[in-house]
């Protein structure tokens, strides 16, 4: 009898919307059957349509369904899938269900629990990553418990300084102190708020830079040793701590830091035993790179490294967790072109309240060089229960102008009627001197709308 890996013949998505869509896809390329589960306001998905199975495994609520693993797991194994793919979000970077999985003889399509675990607390994940070589930005060791711990601290990081939760992340529990004066009222509002949002107030504290860029290495790493960099992604387009625009390869990083940063990541990877797809996400300042976080899945924005590289992130997932070696060597990745990703959302283009409700008329672009990964479709009712993405555009150019030319028509030509979207500040976005030049950093969107704002109340 062979020993040697080998597909899953059934595969379990446990999560909804594109990124569902998404596996399902790569699923059906590579002849594996798939089975989709939702809750009762996803009856009618495009997931549970385009699936081989489907089970319902619980009420709207995510608490209730998408977060139940119970139920996940009963559907699993009802349905006998081999293993379960997170996708992003809900349970994709959740140790215990990682483990779960596992103790019920399926795979898990991620990393090892220990690793979503390790870098799950970004505390012991900006150790990992200093022990591991990475550079990090100067900040307190370790958690600060008190305002005495979190004034110390500062005397050596220097201000201004950013106060953030430990266990969280989307902003959460995120302060900037100034100076010493503001320090302690800002420490003790960080922790209200992230025990509030985590149930977890433990914080920490780092200098604050001014003017970054949001920069992310992607990488990914087999079971045989193998671990490659897929070049850099560039998120520095943020509202509230969010991406809304993300491109590959940066319009700041040159060839000769993009090998630099990404061997160093390659190397920490390596020493930490890592194994699947993961996202280093930095900080760039001034020619230097400072550790954030890392992700442990895979990522929103993963189809711009898509463009450029030429690879399937999904499919070498599923190789990966099978027991199969890269597809690829680092010799083999080549950036080419330049990939734009956009994220529409079902919300006002300039008050930003969400817009749940039908589609009344739904039509996506096309061309080369065009994707569009979306589960709307004519008709469909956007729920108000989950996040209000309806979906994702990613261009393709030769380089960043025809990109940037081609995201443009590409947004004119999309229709979705019926609900607000996001699609006209992306226009305007697009109209942007700093935009079409690659001139922002992570501060730049927030004080662009509230430029917006005012212009408008003195009109």
């Amino acid at each position: 009898m062979s020993d040697t890996p080998k597909l899953f013949d059934k595969i379990l998505i446990a999560n909804r919307g594109e990124i569902a869509l998404r596996v399902i896809r790569a699923c059906k390329e590579m002849g594996i059957a798939t089975v989709a589960v939702h809750s009762t306001a996803d009856a009618n998905a495009m997931h549970v349509h385009l699936a081989d199975e489907s089970v319902c495994i619980g009420p709207p609520a995510a608490a209730k369904s998408y977060l139940n693993i119970p139920s996940i797991i009963a559907a699993a194994e009802i349905t006998g899938a081999q293993a379960i793919h997170p996708g992003y979000g809900f349970l994709s970077e959740n140790a215990r269900f990682a483990e779960i999985v596992g103790a019920h003889g399926m795979t898990f399509i991620g990393p090892q629990p220990d690793h979503i675990r390790l870098m799950g607390d970004k505390i012991t994940a900006k150790q990992a990553a200093k022990d591991s070589g990475i550079p990090v930005v100067p900040g307190s060791d370790g958690g600060v418990a008190t305002v005495e711990d979190a004034i110390e601290a500062s005397k050596s990081i220097g201000f201004p300084l950013i106060i953030k939760a430990a266990a969280g992340g989307g902003g959460r529990g995120m302060k900037v102190a100034a100076n010493a004066d503001v320090l302690a009222e800002q420490v003790m509002s960080a922790q209200t708020e992230a025990a509030a949002a985590f149930g977890d107030g433990t914080v920490y504290m780092e200098r604050y830079l001014q003017k970054p860029r949001h920069i992310e290495i992607q990488v990914i790493a087999d079971s045989h040793g193998n671990v490659v960099h897929l070049g850099e992604r560039d998120c520095s387009l943020q509202r509230r701590h969010q991406k809304v625009l993300e491109e590959a390869p940066s319009p700041v990083i040159d060839a000769a830091a993009r090998d630099k940063i990404g061997m160093i990541v390659v190397e920490a990877i390596r020493k930490i035993g890592y194994l699947g797809v993961g996202t280093i996400e930095f900080l760039y300042e001034d020619g230097e790179f400072f550790f954030i976080e890392m992700n442990t899945r895979l990522q929103v924005e993963h189809p711009v490294t898509e463009f450029v590289t030429g690879v399937d992130l999904v499919r070498e997932q599923i190789r990966i967790a099978a027991g199969l070696p890269l597809s690829f060597t680092q010799a083999d990745i080549d950036l080419k072109g330049h990939a734009i990703e956009v994220r529409i959302n079902a919300e006002n283009a300039r008050t930003f309240v969400p817009s749940p409700g039908t589609v009344t008329d739904f039509h996506t672009p096309g061309g080369l060089g065009v994707r569009m990964d979306s589960a709307v479709y004519n008709g469909y009712t956007i729920p108000p229960y989950y996040d209000s993405m309806i979906g994702k555009l990613i261009v393709y150019g030769r380089d960043r102008p025809e990109a940037l030319a081609r995201l443009k028509r590409a947004l004119q030509e999309t229709v979705v009627a019926g609900i607000d979207t996001t699609i006209p500040l992306f226009l305007d976005l697009l109209n942007e001197a700093d935009i079409q030049k690659g001139d922002y950093n992570i501060h730049w969107l927030e004080k662009w709308i509230k430029a917006q704002e005012e212009a408008k109340v003195v009109s």
